[in-house]
């Protein structure tokens, strides 16, 4: 081999090695923050069946269905919950390994888009543990009928509520999306604002896709999707470049 293929594998070869590197560094930051949650996996699983353990009448609790569930349902949860809290340490490693490519300006523009990329999705999970699971919850509780106790299974209850918190989660990063498709051209924000009407159908689709089959949960995830919408055109506008024609418009 000649001395120009050397040079030219060399930094295939640091790419790599850097990326092994970051990809330890990430997993060892995960498996740190998930051996912290494990002594405490039962508390934090009593933590997420609050919501259901308040809305059942007097007497209700979970149960489990099958021999393991008291040991699997726990260490899911942690396992979840030390990958949310190491989800920053994860993305800066990602950063790390990516930044040294990008332009200034692209840099100036990812912090801010990762930064509010996690906090949406953060806010997300917040919204739908302490305003959407205790709204569903008194609702199924109040349409459950006589004579019917309701004594949901340990495993099907996390399952239920994993689902709702990523649902909640990846919608709120709508504003985030609307604003990559804005910088890359893909659309303009008087588009956002033409296809509105367009979008709140699309909302409330998904909203019915993503959610379990009830009307509050659906409208809870339809209702803040479309005020986020109008965030993501209104931070499209601050973003997006300029066109003659908007210059022309704003004159």
């Amino acid at each position: 081999m000649t001395d120009a293929g050397f040079d030219n594998e060399r930094p295939l070869i640091a790419h790599l090695l850097e990326l092994r590197s970051r990809l330890l560094r990430g997993a060892i930051g995960l498996l740190l923050a998930l051996a912290c949650l494990l002594p405490f996996a039962n508390k934090l699983y009593g933590l997420l069946a609050q919501p259901l353990l308040d809305k059942l009448p007097k007497g209700g609790q979970l149960i489990a269905t099958q021999v393991a569930s008291p040991f699997f349902a726990p260490m899911k949860l942690a396992f979840f919950a030390a990958l949310m809290i190491a989800m920053p340490w994860l993305l800066y490693q990602a950063w790390a390994f990516v930044a040294p490519g990008l332009y200034k300006r692209e840099k100036k523009l990812a912090l801010p888009l990762l930064a509010s990329a996690l906090a949406l999705f953060y806010a997300g999970c917040a919204f739908a543990y302490f305003l959407v699971l205790p709204m569903v919850f008194g609702f199924l509780t109040r349409v459950t009928p006589a004579g019917v106790a309701m004594m949901t299974d340990i495993s099907a209850y996390l399952d239920f509520v994993l689902v709702l918190f990523l649902a909640f989660g990846l919608s709120f990063e709508l504003p985030v999306a609307l604003v990559i498709l804005a910088l890359l051209g893909w659309v303009t924000p008087a588009q956002l604002r033409e296809g509105r009407g367009y979008a709140v159908v699309g909302i409330f689709v998904i909203a019915a896709v993503m959610t379990p089959p009830d009307v509050v949960s659906q409208l809870m995830l339809a209702i803040p999707m479309c005020l986020l919408y109008e965030a993501g055109i209104i931070a499209a506008t601050m973003v997006a470049p300029r066109t003659p024609t908007d210059g022309n418009n704003a004159g």
